[in-house]
């Protein structure tokens, strides 16, 4: 056995996290996706296969009073906010991340007032983003300005209406300071608006302690809601009074079944609802979530850290020098929950990792990407996604 073998051993021995595994539903491939799409709860199926059969199957109409269906969004809300550092009542579950971008980010515009005609948006943020900003900036008579993360400061003006921007950057795993930045963003006058998509459930992001104004994040990556789970909204306490939605819907009108022809804006986080809630996800969501019950994301951003330095060690020892090169930051404090390789003709390596039973995925050009759950991803799989990549690149 290899000294990183070994090493491995003892750091899967001594992993606070090693017991949460056994609640997913994983087989013998290394899955290092989970930030595209985390793996199966193991609790998920059988709470599936109540809501169908006796919710819906049996109960039917009853269950949005019965079964709680008309107050999922909210009540999914409140499970999520510790996992992103927020109080109660401040997020609502529902719709996509790109419709939410699109309501936090015109409200955040309104919200700023008409004195104020330019967005800022992150010039290398996932590209539903941007055109979502450019179509916001359009529809409010806004100007859209890209700009990288670490320029914002010196692009805010006394112009700036709002900023929209990634936690964690998609291609490389580079975390931006949301503290910094938000308060630079404030001390303008402009409102932060913050895609939290590779951030929650893989490290902690304190919305509230750093007067975060909106924010918006998917559910299906490290928070193992399922493919396409519905998203979510944040809209910090104090706003939510302004908060003037894009989309208002019969779900976030005060009285939804007064079926007014007048809209009045339910109070609180619920002004973020639209239309008829996506039950059957939203349920999945929920059942997932409850691995969370007893976990602190404290922990789970000590093991990803602990994971991604592993696996950088590893990929050096076991690959030629210069054979691929890593996108992601070695410092802590500017790293998410994934390691980025850039290498060349990373489409084929990908495929043969994968055929090797070594799951990642590839981003065009060039760039290999490795995603880090540590709620079911241990060291002695890190080695072996390792040692694997080496024997493929070699």
């Amino acid at each position: 056995m290899t000294e990183l073998a070994l090493r491995a051993r003892k750091l899967d021995a001594s992993d606070e996290l090693a017991e949460l595994r056994s609640r997913f539903v994983l087989d013998d491939v290394v899955y290092l996706d989970g930030n595209s799409l985390g793996a199966l709860p193991a609790n998920v199926p059988d709470r599936l296969q109540d809501v169908v059969r006796r919710q819906w199957g049996e109960l039917r109409i009853r269950s949005w009073d019965e079964s709680g269906w008309w107050t999922a969004p909210e009540r999914i809300g409140d499970r999520i906010a510790p996992l992103v550092g927020a109080a109660k009542g401040q997020i609502v579950v529902g719709d996509s991340t790109s419709v939410n971008v699109f309501k936090a980010l015109v409200a955040a515009v309104r919200m700023a007032g008409d004195a104020r005609d330019e967005i800022l948006v992150d010039a290398t943020t996932f590209p539903t983003d941007g055109y979502i900003a450019e179509s916001a900036a359009r529809m409010t008579g806004r100007t859209l300005r890209p700009v990288a993360p670490g320029e914002v400061r010196d692009a805010l003006t006394d112009r700036t209406a709002a900023v929209l921007l990634n936690h964690v950057d998609y291609r490389t795993g580079r975390l931006h300071d949301l503290p910094a930045l938000t308060a630079a963003i404030h001390a303008s006058g402009a409102l932060a608006v913050w895609d939290l998509c590779h951030s929650a459930g893989a490290l902690p992001v304190g919305l509230d302690e750093h007067g975060v104004d909106l924010a918006v994040g998917c559910t299906y990556k490290y928070l193992n809601g399922g493919p396409g789970s519905p998203a979510y909204l944040y809209v910090r306490k104090e706003l939510q009074d302004r908060f003037d939605s894009p989309l208002p819907g019969w779900n976030s009108h005060a009285e939804p079944f007064g079926m007014s022809p007048a809209y009045t804006p339910a109070p609180g986080a619920l002004r973020g609802r639209v239309g008829t809630p996506d039950i059957l996800s939203m349920l999945a969501l929920e059942a997932a979530l409850e691995i969370w019950d007893d976990v602190s994301i404290t922990a789970v951003r000590a093991k990803s850290l602990a994971l991604t330095d592993f696996f950088l060690e590893c990929v050096a020892a076991c690959t030629e020098p210069g054979r691929v090169e890593s996108l992601t930051p070695e410092a802590h404090d500017e790293r998410g929950s994934q390691v980025a390789l850039r290498c060349a003709d990373a489409g084929k390596v990908m495929k043969r990792l994968i055929e090797r039973g070594v799951v990642g995925d590839f981003r065009h050009p060039d760039v290999l990407r490795f995603g880090f759950t540590p709620l079911y991803v241990g060291f002695g799989e890190v080695e072996r996604a390792a040692w694997v990549l080496g024997e493929v690149l070699g």
